[in-house]
């Protein structure tokens, strides 16, 4: 290999490397372990496939919600027994979103938060809303559907 190939393959690489890392550090998560926030179920309620069983209700605290990172759904409660399900995946470059304060459901990646009521972006750069996601309560239970 002569030394203008060597150089050429090592430049190639580097630009390799340098294009990669950036977009593997934004689909990584985060647990925030702050008391405010919720993260996961609480109760230890196994999930299943499409249908089965999130968790329950006492999971979902009023005025906040509980991100299920298997499933990749978030369950809000804005007001008492009104629950709401959204994709946990970020609408601005597909980061999972890690903790829910105040009123909104944040992204560790580039800051973008949601509103727990309908998941409309209340501060970019995300510009669409995360999608919603079917579930339906029984009970004490929510269920993806």
């Amino acid at each position: 290999m002569t030394e203008d190939v060597k150089r050429r393959t090592v430049l190639a690489t580097g630009a390799a490397a340098a294009i990669v890392a950036p977009v593997a550090a934004c689909g990584g998560t985060k647990s925030s372990g702050s008391a405010s926030s919720s993260t996961e179920s609480a109760s230890g309620v196994k999930t299943a496939g499409t249908g089965g069983v999130l968790g329950r209700t006492s999971d979902i605290p009023v005025g906040g919600g509980t991100i299920f990172k298997d499933r990749k759904v978030v369950v809000t409660q804005p007001k008492e027994g009104d629950f709401k399900a959204f994709s946990a995946i970020c609408t601005h470059l597909g980061c999972t979103v890690n903790n829910i304060a105040n009123g909104t459901i944040d992204c560790p990646c580039h800051g973008s938060k949601f509103h727990i009521a309908d998941g409309s972006v209340a501060h970019g750069p995300a510009k669409t809303p995360l999608p919603e996601e079917s579930i339906k309560v029984e009970k004490n239970s929510i269920r993806l559907t």
